[in-house]
């Protein structure tokens, strides 16, 4: 348990060319993250798509949904405090043929040292996933992703296990 939490909201967003019901089959499953984040992904407990399931990125936990948006949650892990991390995917129509991919990552970032380390690590979360929403884009629009580059072994700060 922490002491004193500091809580942060990273909202993040990105305009699609494509129908929100397109964006989301394209990229909206809770493995589809295997794509925009080029890492495997399966399902280790649980069905896609339901909650409570678990993927093994993270072992993350499905924790809510609707028809275009997940929210999902890490546990508990030995030996590092609980930031209580929470992500939420979402697509929303803005007109027939656009759509808006909104990202929100909410944590608390007290464990860190001072208050210039958790504005680093917020600025840091932010840069990393409005880049797998452009990864996210990309794919909903029809496209590619170049290859992925190498990743490094150390967990990330605040607790998140590879980027989500």
């Amino acid at each position: 348990m922490v002491a004193s939490p500091r809580y942060i909201a990273v909202p993040l967003e990105v305009t699609v060319n494509r129908p929100v019901a397109e964006v989301w089959n394209r990229i909206g499953k809770f493995c589809d993250i295997r794509d925009w984040l080029r890492m495997p992904c399966t399902i280790l407990s649980g069905k896609e798509g339901e909650l409570g399931a678990v993927r093994s990125v993270g072992n993350e936990v499905m924790v809510g949904k609707t028809e275009f948006s997940y929210t999902y949650t890490q546990p508990v892990k030995e030996g590092r405090p609980y930031n209580l991390y929470h992500g939420t995917l979402e697509a929303r129509a803005v007109t027939a043929t656009t759509s808006k991919l909104i990202y929100s990552l909410i944590f608390d970032n007290s464990m860190l040292p001072d208050d210039a380390a958790r504005e680093k690590d917020k600025a840091s979360k932010a840069a990393q996933f409005q880049g797998l929403l452009q990864n996210m884009k990309i794919l909903a629009e029809g496209g590619t992703l170049p290859p992925a580059p190498a990743r490094s072994a150390a967990p990330s700060a605040a607790g998140a296990t590879p980027p989500r």
